[in-house]
């Protein structure tokens, strides 16, 4: 029955039209189309906006095959080259081998230990989410009051006090001090900023610097060294530059020059400063 009249509608629907790519989810649409009395194969069509022809085409392989027939066909192309054991394999030797003089397995020494090609190699690793040349870091913090101080940090951060000034305070020693061999040559339309590529170097120096975590102004200053006498003259700077009247909480780590009998006792004499450490490699 359907098998005429598809040929028939087939003509009349599809006649000289070009043939675009199926829409996803098609078959299930036709079949659930051939459910309602009474839709030609052209109704049908212009409802899920597809062609006659691959109305036809479904509906066919439903009468024929039933559900069966919704499944998908073996597709053209070249057969399989690679082996699921050859996939294994090339997973297992990432995971859990090392390449002989290398830090890590790159595709071209994969290609030669497997007999597989490069571009192979690069599909299985894509599939599997595997980056062999990719190393991230990570440090467990043994801190026993390890939850107590993440709370309260991040709770100053989340929800500061009142008439209060949440700083965090770090310091970046040894920055090396240098300048270029040459005067810098300014930018010029078409033209990038020029330098020249080697430097002197003039020692180094030690960043100081409190940042203010609701607006993001930053108390800065370097100094020559990183001991407790340039933090103290740093707390200094703090002290001279913050307005009056306000608590002053000092996120800090735990650094030594952070706690020093001298610093401890500038932080007495100063009661408007709370001082928050973080927790212990966990900074």
């Amino acid at each position: 029955m359907y098998g005429h009249r598809a040929s028939h509608e087939t003509t009349q629907c599809d006649g000289g039209r070009e043939r675009k790519a199926q829409p996803a989810g098609a078959p299930g649409e036709v079949r659930t189309s051939h459910g309602d009395a009474g839709m030609s194969n052209c109704a049908v069509a212009e409802k899920l906006r597809i062609t006659g022809a691959t109305v036809c085409k479904w509906r066919e392989r439903f009468r024929v095959d039933r559900l069966d027939g919704l499944l998908d066909e073996p597709r053209v192309g070249a057969p399989r080259s690679i082996s699921d054991r050859q996939v294994e394999e090339v997973v297992t030797k990432t995971l859990e081998s090392m390449p002989a003089n290398s830090t890590h397995w790159s595709t071209r020494l994969m290609a030669q230990e497997t007999g597989l090609t490069q571009n192979a190699i690069v599909r299985i690793w894509h599939a599997f989410g595997l980056q062999p040349h990719r190393v991230e870091n990570f440090k467990f913090s043994k801190d026993p009051q390890f939850v107590e101080k993440v709370r309260d940090i991040v709770g100053l951060y989340m929800n500061p006090p009142d008439r209060a000034i949440v700083l965090c305070v770090d310091e970046k020693s040894q920055v090396q001090a240098l300048n270029r061999t040459q005067p810098i040559l300014p930018l010029a339309p078409g033209v990038p900023a020029r330098q020249s590529h080697d430097y002197e170097r003039h020692g180094v120096t030690s960043l100081f610097a409190a940042m203010d975590v609701a607006s993001g102004v930053t108390i800065s200053n370097c100094y020559r060294r990183h001991r407790h006498q340039e933090f103290l003259h740093f707390l200094n700077d703090i002290e001279a530059n913050l307005p009056a009247g306000l608590e002053v909480h000092l996120v800090m780590d735990n650094y030594g020059t952070h706690k020093v009998a001298k610093v401890q006792a500038w932080l007495a004499r100063h009661a408007r400063y709370h001082v928050h450490f973080t927790p212990t490699s966990g900074s």
